[in-house]
């Protein structure tokens, strides 16, 4: 289906959270908006995601009797992102931030709460919060969405259980104590069953959570204001009247189409986690080619601005945003992208080892960090080994990778290869390729600290984001245990990411600028697309997100408002 129009007043390319947000924004603001998705589905990578949106000093925490403000912000931004590059659009982000918040829950379908207990990644800098900086999107009834509800990309099915059920994260505790705990069992109960009745009309499971809700609540917002649409379908140009951007030119099927838009173009497609030729340009070489990213991210909103002239922003110390992540195959033959973020790493029993059978890092630093430390024991080195070793006792508690806590078998795991299994440390290290004395004393040496809640080597569980990551049920230290029973077990990790911090230029407005530092009247970028505000560094959970929905909110609030009065409303007052 063709879009209804020839001309609208925006147009946005790519419905993820940034694009969305943007095109919800102007749409309240009284445009007529029209959004190009190259795929099936709505959400992108937020759909997939943890839905986490980190805004400091932003109005829910206040609500909730949480302190936070401007000035503790910018003094942990100066310690966790000291670069100078981009200080303008974090302070930006910081003053505009909370605004954007304020008027999405005012006049959309976005609802956010704040997490209490999510500390910031670097908890011990001054300036960092222990809880609040970070929303997460309130629960979502997906049946509100009517049938439109097939065009919202689903979660991972990894990350979903009895074949849909999405699971708050609170739930997760109580699911671990059925048979131990009336009221968990109870509650346990209670979920299933309204899963199971839920599944007697949808493909899946319907009350949704996490990153999949935060994508609903922003395509309800379409839905609502009847934002138009437009699936399967890509932008094959940018459409010029003298050197402003005046539209695009689309494919769709078989016929090529030019759409104006009169006040401009919003480029949010998703960055270029899949695209082979930037990653080789821009990425470390032991970084490989393995993302937890959208497929659809393959650089399609770079190369579009950069036929009108826009610079790239390659100012960043980290290309992309990392996470550490395994493969399997799918029962449908699908490869298999399981990110861990923090299901696993941080609990009590598991460590990870490099390809001489010896820890390099502390497990329970965030994900970001963590593969900045394979990328620097991997010496430049593609495709080098690192691998979670654990137990019997751990597997069975707390999972690992897709493989959910509880499973009783896990052969099929085994006869795959994914998992690799052994009676004794020397004999699982022989089947990982590692010299079996080397495995057998990282092990003990692990084991003889461990057994008292101690890791003198790495300082395991010494912050209270690595505690909050634990088990906080294990005593001494909720993040460190001994590995003692066997069968032992090995997974194998390859550094990921997801998503990337090279994108456009862009000034506090979202509008995309060309070298010389002017803007490209017309043309606005946010999420993936635009370049890394935080220069590819990784301070707090939703640090990608936050961004999105400002700048986002930002472009929309521009191309309502007009130059003259959103310039004069965007200038922030923070200095960094």
């Amino acid at each position: 289906m063709m879009p209804a129009q020839e001309t609208y007043d925006v147009i946005v390319v790519g419905a993820g959270a940034g694009g969305m947000t943007a095109a919800a924004v102007a749409a309240a603001e009284g445009l007529r908006v029209l959004v190009i998705e190259k795929t099936a589905f709505v959400g992108g990578t937020t759909a997939w995601s943890g839905g986490m949106v980190w805004i400091p000093a932003n109005p829910k925490m206040k609500e909730a009797g949480l302190s936070d403000s401007v000035a503790d912000a910018v003094q942990y931004l100066s310690s966790t992102v000291p670069e100078p590059a981009n200080a303008g659009l974090r302070a930006a982000f910081l003053a505009r931030g909370p605004e954007a918040i304020t008027w999405l829950e005012a006049k959309t379908e976005v609802r956010l709460q704040p997490v209490k207990a999510c500390p910031d990644y670097y908890p011990e800098r001054l300036g960092a919060t222990s809880g609040g900086r970070v929303l997460e999107p309130a629960a979502f009834d997906g049946t509100r969405l009517g049938r439109a509800f097939v065009r919202l990309r689903p979660p991972l099915p990894e990350f979903t259980l009895f074949g849909g059920m999405m699971v708050n994260p609170l739930d997760i505790p109580h699911l671990r104590r059925i048979g131990k705990s009336l009221r968990s069992t109870l509650r346990a109960a209670r979920l299933v069953s309204e899963y199971m009745l839920q599944r007697l009309r949808s493909p899946r499971g319907t009350t949704l959570h996490l990153g999949n809700a935060l994508a609903a609540r922003l395509f309800a917002s379409l839905l609502a204001r009847q934002v138009e649409i437009l699936f399967s379908a890509d932008v094959e140009d940018l459409s010029m009247q003298g050197d402003r951007v005046s539209g695009v030119v689309i494919r769709h099927g078989s016929r090529d189409r030019a759409i104006a838009a009169r006040r401009g173009v919003v480029l949010a497609a998703g960055g270029f986690s899949h695209d082979a030729a930037l990653r080789k340009r821009f990425f470390p070489p032991a970084a490989g080619f393995v993302s937890a990213a959208n497929p659809s991210g393959t650089g399609d909103g770079l190369r579009l601005a950069a036929t009108a002239g826009a610079a790239l922003n390659t100012e960043a110390t980290s290309p992309a945003y990392w996470v550490p992540a395994s493969l399997f195959r799918r029962a449908d033959g699908s490869r298999g992208v399981f990110p861990h973020t923090v299901t696993d790493r941080a609990k009590p029993g598991v460590i990870a080892v490099n390809a001489a059978g010896r820890r390099f890092v502390n497990e329970a630093l965030s994900y970001h960090e963590f593969v900045l430390a394979m990328l620097r024991d991997g010496h430049g080195e593609p495709d080098r080994p690192f691998y979670l070793v654990c137990d019997r006792q751990f597997l069975w508690r707390y999972g690992l990778g897709r493989i959910k806590p509880f499973t009783r078998n896990v052969r099929r795991y085994v006869a795959s290869g994914e998992l690799i299994e052994a009676p004794e440390i020397e004999q699982l290290a022989a089947r990982i390729g590692i010299k079996p004395s080397v495995l057998a004393a990282t092990v003990a040496s692990y084991n003889t600290d461990a057994k008292e809640g101690r890791d003198p080597e790495f300082g395991r569980g010494s912050t209270i984001y690595q505690r909050h990551l634990g088990d906080a049920a294990h005593k001494p230290n909720p993040c460190v245990a001994p590995i003692l029973r066997a069968p032992f077990f090995a997974l194998r990790i390859y550094p990921a990411d997801l998503g990337t911090a090279i994108g456009m230029k862009v000034d506090a407005q979202a509008r995309v600028l060309r070298g010389d530092g002017t803007p490209i009247a017309g043309l606005y970028a946010c999420g993936n697309d635009m370049g890394s505000i935080m220069n590819g560094n990784y301070p707090g959970p939703g640090i990608t997100l936050g961004p999105a929905l400002t700048f986002g909110y930002i472009a929309g609030r521009h191309l309502a408002e007009g130059a003259t009065t959103a310039s004069s409303a965007a200038r922030a007052s923070v200095e960094l």
